[in-house]
């Protein structure tokens, strides 16, 4: 299975956080803004915003005289099993304050070993999660899940995938056609949320974004009742702005 070409706005904020945490992780004493600036030749406006995130999901903290040090999020991460354990605890964290913030359940899933796999999740009484009818793994051409995930493919790796999950009708709304399906992948634009618009069940729409590095793909979801319907696209336009910190949790 091969990725496509990562064109993500959020992969590539992530990947400037990371610049700018192993910068401020050289300095124990902290550094200035106007430091990390020249450190990671990052735009003053960029960099502002990447702090202001950093700082709120407690990578970095900032003292009395205003420089930045390690946030006590990172110091926590230690290492082996109990790294494992704390991204894990603080990715969840951070799922719930999204899932709060879009009024949804969220899902963080990823394409593992040509499986999709539902990783993670934050869900309440409130934001039910989407019931399981028929197994995620064999539903990809249905879910906005499984959509955005296979918009990550090539077109050997959709075939593949399709050829051990037949597209089968879930609903009325559902494609199988495999050549309606890969067109409209292809034609899906990258910076817009990926949508399941009661194609996976009814009385059900979900809405994904990617979450794509390095040789994994992956994909942050949401789902709502249908009588939510109308809070759709603005929920999904919240959680893409959200995918930046969970990706970078997944990245540490």
């Amino acid at each position: 299975m091969a990725l496509k070409p990562e064109p993500k706005a959020s992969f590539h904020s992530v990947q400037y956080a990371l610049r700018v945490l192993e910068s401020v992780s050289t300095h124990g004493d902290g550094v200035t803004e106007a430091q990390l600036s020249r450190e990671t030749a990052l735009p003053p406006g960029h960099l502002s915003s990447l702090l202001l995130t950093l700082r709120r999901e407690g990578y970095v903290e900032q003292v009395s005289d205003g420089a930045y040090v390690v946030g006590a999020s990172l110091l926590d991460l230690g290492s082996g099993a109990a790294r494992r354990q704390a991204l894990e605890a603080k990715l969840q964290e951070t799922l719930a304050q999204l899932r709060d913030s879009v009024g949804a359940a969220v899902y963080v899933s990823r394409y593992v070993d040509g499986e999709i796999r539902v990783t993670q999740m934050a869900d309440g009484p409130r934001t039910p999660a989407v019931n399981e009818w028929v197994d995620f793994r064999s539903a990809a051409h249905a879910s906005a899940i499984g959509k955005c995930l296979l918009t990550q493919l090539d077109q050997n790796g959709r075939r593949d995938h399709l050829s051990r999950h037949r597209t089968a009708r879930l609903t009325s709304r559902t494609i199988t056609s495999e050549k309606v399906l890969f067109s409209k992948l292809d034609s899906q634009p990258a910076t817009v949320p990926m949508l399941d618009l009661q194609e996976y069940a009814v009385g059900t729409v979900c809405a994904a974004v990617p979450l794509t590095a390095g040789s994994s793909a992956g994909c942050l979801a949401l789902s709502l009742p249908i009588e939510d319907a109308h809070r759709l696209r603005a929920a999904a336009a919240t959680l893409n702005r959200g995918a930046a910190p969970v990706l970078l949790s997944l990245a540490l």
